[in-house]
């Protein structure tokens, strides 16, 4: 449907169907961590906002652009702009557009290793999406309470299950398949830590049959090789 939508755009050449189409298409390849695909339309939907003085999605393209670049392995360069974007929608005075990209920062921190910061923005993320009935967010949110949790020094195991079991239900009753695959990994990555073997693999094999059928490449190979690990292959 992105891909339709971005042909379709392409033939009318007008500014705003263009921007929106390559919003549309880079969301579905930065979810399936398709980053060759995601970088460049974003970059094009950026720079036609600059060219035609459409400010209106440049808050949540740099946000999702500097992500992209955090997961490409640039994450200096993603930082810059994922909080340049959050400066630009909180001077906007509009608190219910938020969450999405506190979201992102909150992913951002955690690719940047400063994972205290990941866990507050999280945790800010989770308060924005309650207080504006975001539930989508708040299942975002969620995860990342978990994965912030998960990768601290001396992480509370039971807590950051908790956080990832409750992102699961949500992800899962709102048809978020994307987050219900991440939300698998991180607790078959936390059996994996505390030695349950069972439980991992179950969760892991689960991972990874979603991430397949969702073609999400970014992340199978390392869920596979966290499986064959606990399987002692």
């Amino acid at each position: 449907m992105a891909e339709e939508g971005l042909r379709i755009a392409e033939t009318v050449q007008n500014p705003f169907s263009l921007i929106l189409a390559c919003r549309g298409a880079s969301m579905v390849s930065l979810r399936q961590g398709q980053l060759q695909r995601a970088i460049p339309m974003l970059e094009r939907a950026l720079g036609l906002c600059q060219d035609w003085h459409m400010p209106l999605f440049v808050p949540e393209l740099a946000a999702a652009l500097g992500l992209a670049y955090a997961l490409e392995g640039r994450v200096a360069a993603g930082l810059v702009l994922m909080e340049q974007g959050l400066e630009q929608e909180v001077a906007r005075g509009i608190p219910g557009f938020l969450a999405p990209l506190v979201v992102l920062l909150s992913q951002v921190y955690l690719l940047a290793g400063r994972l205290e910061d990941a866990h507050q923005r999280a945790a800010q993320a989770l308060d924005l999406a309650r207080q504006y009935q975001q539930r989508g967010n708040q299942a975002w949110a969620l995860w990342l309470l978990g994965e912030s949790t998960a990768r601290q020094a001396s992480p509370e195991g039971e807590p950051a299950a908790d956080h990832y079991r409750q992102a699961l239900t949500l992800a899962d009753e709102l048809g978020m398949r994307p987050l219900v695959a991440h939300c698998h990994r991180g607790l078959g990555t936390l059996y994996a830590a505390a030695g349950q073997r069972e439980q991992a693999r179950t969760e892991l094999s689960t991972a990874i049959a979603l991430y397949r059928d969702m073609e999400m490449t970014f992340w199978l190979q390392p869920t596979e090789a966290a499986l064959a690990q606990v399987e002692g292959r």
